[in-house]
């Protein structure tokens, strides 16, 4: 894959191969997700003690079997979910269990992953080692939600504390989970085409016409991080906007909106009313699953949150399936970066030329 200019004056963007390929696709779940910090869910639904929670890391795609448990101090910990003597599924649901015992032969680990016993090795030699325990995956948790990694090339810190310094005057570890304004939508296109639309503010008046009259256009702003960018929205006047404490970095400004990108897949829209979690999944080369996942502060009333969210959602549908469309052409290889409104794409795609390499 050519390298992207750091020049944004000079570079061009990705090719139309990366979308258009299977191989690459295959290539950029392994490179780009294997590697990175994802989403699994919220603490609050995994952080009781001696209690076990199975899942399915990017389900479909990377398709790692792990289960965080939580021992009787309530440390978490992301195990892998396979025994380690004939590859069995240890744990189908979500239970409290003293131990993780594999119901085809009866191996026995603690709730760390450590090796506990097993029947029938009584006269193996060499055993058990180390190769017998479960594997530890990565797993860290911030703002009430849980992530992990399964080879992560970053640090934690590296990623998030951009977002937890600006921000620390919010009360993030108290936001509340609001199922009814939660949805997901399934898109025809590339998941990487749906970041880079979403990492540029230049579409807005011209494809969301509510959200451009709350923002002041000549006022919206970009910011680069290693990691993760953001997109600071300024509202117009007579807009909601949030009461920025004297001392914090944006204290005078009339902010609408932070939109924090993180990469690969992860979207931070935060509100004055709460957070818009956005989970970007591949599920193919040309289709995506978007689950939006909202949380209020204390007290906040969201009404008509569903509604704005939902008609920008599809709003960025439309623009994105055409853009899958349109790249199949035999004409179209590859575009030029607006140095001013795409400075946020031009980021995302250096960094997936780094991942890819």
């Amino acid at each position: 894959m050519q390298n992207i200019d750091k020049d944004i004056r000079k570079s061009a963007t990705l090719p139309t191969s990366f979308y258009k390929s299977q191989a690459q696709f295959e290539k950029s779940i392994e490179s780009i997700f294997a590697s990175s910090w994802l989403y699994v869910g919220d603490l609050a639904d995994v952080n009781t003690p001696s209690h076990v929670y199975p899942f399915t890391l990017l389900e479909n795609v990377l398709d790692e079997p792990l289960v965080i448990s939580c021992d009787k101090q309530s440390n978490l910990r992301c195990l892998s979910n396979v025994c380690t003597h004939r590859g069995k599924i240890i744990v189908e649901k979500a239970a409290k269990m003293p131990l993780l015992r594999c119901g085809y032969h009866g191996r026995c680990f603690r709730l760390d992953g450590s090796f506990k016993s097993t029947p029938g090795f009584e006269n193996a030699e060499n055993f058990p080692s180390p190769a017998d325990d479960l594997t530890e995956v990565s797993l860290k948790e911030t703002m009430g939600l849980v992530f992990a990694s399964l080879a992560p090339k970053m640090s934690f810190e590296e990623v998030f504390q951009p977002i937890l310094d600006r921000l620390s005057w919010l009360p993030l570890n108290d936001l509340i989970y609001n199922s009814a304004n939660s949805k997901d939508y399934y898109i025809d296109a590339h998941w990487a085409l749906y970041c880079d639309n979403y990492l540029e503010g230049f579409h807005i008046p011209f494809v969301h016409p509510a959200l451009n009259a709350a923002l002041e256009g000549d006022a919206y702003s970009y910011e680069i991080f290693p990691y993760c960018n953001l997109q600071l929205g300024i509202a117009k006047e007579g807009e909601p906007c949030f009461d920025i404490p004297e001392g914090a970095a944006d204290y005078g400004k009339k902010i609408l909106a932070y939109y924090y990108w993180v990469f690969p897949n992860l979207m931070f829209n935060f509100y004055p009313w709460g957070l818009s979690l956005n989970i970007i999944q591949p599920l193919s080369h040309n289709k995506t699953k978007v689950t939006f996942r909202s949380y209020f502060y204390k007290g906040q009333n969201a009404t008509g949150v569903e509604n704005i969210l939902d008609q920008t959602e599809l709003e960025d549908e439309a623009v994105v399936e055409s853009v899958q469309l349109g790249i199949q052409s035999r004409f179209y290889k590859a575009g030029r970066f607006s140095p001013s409104m795409e400075k946020g794409v031009h980021h995302f795609h250096q960094l997936i030329t780094k991942f890819m390499k």
